[in-house]
């Protein structure tokens, strides 16, 4: 059975998501979250780290753990109940957790938006949505229906995308921002796309896309963010050589 060094592992994952140099939202701490014993033999991804996935990795008995959304977004204790129930199947199984958010999304080739582009066809992207410092999103430039733009989202992503039609119904300029970024239509908007990509929005943002001159397809914030995951964990198995298997336990969001 072929064995990695963890530290070896993050130490490589640090440098290539350049997870001290990449300013995130609070409280997304990027990088290991949970040590083990320092040896990895099976990598799983998961969007989420969960209960639900701690449970699932363990059942794939692996040690390494990687996901896009890690276990701190808010205040994390008292570790009773549920959380008590993490915490032990962690320790008692070994299982090491590798969390990177915005870092993988903007990563040039192993990110979310860049596998997602890749996905939908699109060869030639330049940097879109600076937030944060630095540009988290692509866009390209086409000339496609916004009925085959859903066809080939709903094909990458296996979920059919919820449309806001507001803009023309040939869309010559995509934008994509993967996960939740709905919000910010108007952002999206002012770099001067007509149909902006990304995972999920709220109610309100029907109106103001029609308002914008907009097309908006949601594709699902779980369903817009496996592929970051999987093309690392492929890019980890291939360096160290270990297996890896990807844990879906998909939302609906």
């Amino acid at each position: 059975m072929a064995t990695a060094a963890l530290a070896r592992i993050v130490r490589h994952c640090d440098q290539l998501l350049r997870t001290s140099e990449v300013t995130d939202w609070d409280r997304a701490h990027n990088g290991l979250q949970v040590e083990n014993d320092g040896r990895v033999t099976r990598l799983a991804a998961a969007v989420d780290a969960s209960l639900a996935t701690v449970r699932l990795a363990i059942a794939a008995q692996a040690d390494l753990l990687l996901v896009h959304h890690g276990l701190f977004w808010s205040d994390t204790v008292p570790w009773t109940g549920k959380r008590r129930e993490l915490q032990r199947l962690l320790l008692e199984h070994n299982l090491a957790i590798y969390s990177s958010h915005l870092p993988l999304d903007l990563h040039p080739k192993l990110g979310n938006n860049a596998r997602l582009a890749a996905a939908l066809g699109f060869k030639r992207v330049r940097p879109f949505f600076f937030e944060k410092g630095a540009h988290i999103g692509l866009q390209t430039t086409a000339k496609l229906s916004r009925d085959e733009l859903a066809r080939r989202l709903a094909h990458s992503t296996g979920v059919a995308p919820k449309i806001l039609p507001g803009g023309p119904e040939t869309c010559r300029r995509i934008g994509i921002v993967t996960g939740g970024a709905g919000a910010e239509l108007k952002k999206a908007a002012a770099e001067g796309v007509d149909a902006f990509i990304t995972g999920e929005g709220p109610h309100w943002t029907f109106a103001l896309a029609e308002e914008l001159g907009l097309n908006v397809l949601y594709g699902g914030h779980y369903a817009t963010e496996t592929f970051g995951v999987k093309a690392l964990a492929a890019h980890l198995a291939a360096k160290f050589r270990v297996p890896w298997s990807f844990l879906d336990h998909p939302t609906g969001l």
